[in-house]
């Protein structure tokens, strides 16, 4: 059964189309997981789903604790993008605390390597690489992108089929135990005043918040043409700049604290379920400042606002 156009955005229906057909396998984005867990008939419908696979964006703490408090779906976190049609690795989350991607799907392969085309040990990360059957030809009339993605397997040893990789984009690491951990994407790495920023490691400490069900940090230019870190987060209050930047200053440096902090009732979703960052709304008005408004309380504090505005 695939859901059409109403039930991609509407949890209510949405849950009623797998109660309906007593679905019980699942693929869905993390985002759109969230979006039926926070509706009564979507959270409802779960309950008799006996498999769920998610993937398509990094799976978040919160939500694989909120599923296997479901208590019923063995849960699966899947890997691959669409170059390699489409799943690479997988691991199942049923019982796990920690997440990671897996290992590979058969004919399949993967490579961590660095940026002079070494592979890199355990435990050190590099840019994830996918060999194997499953590999696209390349995208269509697009011969230079096709040459920069799709390379040649210098560890195919000969094997039919197996002569290319896919150069994926994504930061990775294999663990001791052979699995794979994802740590982001390589293009979300912003270099801020100076400091090179992981923008994926300040969403997994504001995701620690109690209140906060999803993030998304994003760097922006503004009108004067410095990049900020801007925070996007669904949570269930509206909570304030101060108390946020208090929670994430315990665990971050200062040069990694978002310079606003915008609620959204929910994440906006591209029609496969994808968080939509291009439909993210600009900072505007008080939330530039990032902390709580305190007026002057003392004359040399006013004076200095008079300073400083005419600046």
């Amino acid at each position: 059964v695939l859901g059409d156009s109403q039930h991609q955005v509407n949890p209510q229906a949405l849950g009623e189309l797998i109660t309906q057909h007593s679905i019980e396998m699942l693929q869905m984005t993390p985002s759109r997981l969230q979006m039926l867990l926070g509706h009564e008939a979507g959270s409802r419908a779960l309950q008799s789903v006996k498999a769920i696979m998610v993937g398509g964006e990094a799976l978040p703490s919160k939500l694989l604790a909120a599923l296997q408090e479901i208590n019923g779906p063995r849960i699966y976190n899947m890997y691959g993008p669409t170059e390699t049609t489409v799943w690479s690795t997988v691991q199942e989350l049923t019982h796990a605390q920690h997440i990671n991607i897996g290992r590979p799907i058969a004919n399949t392969q993967i490579y961590i390597m660095n940026a002079n085309g070494e592979l890199q040990p355990v435990g050190v990360p590099g840019e994830l690489c996918i060999a194997g059957e499953g590999l696209a030809r390349g995208y269509w009339k697009r011969e230079e992108l096709t040459a920069e993605k799709f390379v040649n397997n210098p560890f195919a040893g000969g094997k039919a089929g197996h002569e290319r990789m896919y150069r994926t984009g994504d930061l990775a690491r294999w663990m001791p135990d052979g699995n794979i951990e994802y740590l982001g994407r390589m293009d979300h790495q912003v270099k801020i005043r100076g400091y090179r920023i992981e923008l994926g490691e300040i969403e997994s400490q504001l995701l620690q918040v109690e209140s906060v069900q999803e993030t998304v940090i994003m760097a922006r230019g503004d009108e004067t043409g410095q990049t900020q870190l801007v925070a996007y987060y669904v949570a269930s209050q509206e909570l304030g700049a101060g108390e946020l930047r208090h929670e994430l200053g315990q665990e971050l440096p200062s040069y990694m604290m978002p310079s606003y902090f915008i609620w959204l009732e929910q994440m906006p979703l591209t029609p496969n379920g994808k968080i939509d960052r291009k439909s993210l709304p600009a900072p505007e008005g008080n939330l530039h400042s990032g902390a709580d408004y305190v007026a002057p309380r003392t004359a040399p504090e006013r004076a200095l606002v008079v300073v400083w505005q005419s600046v």
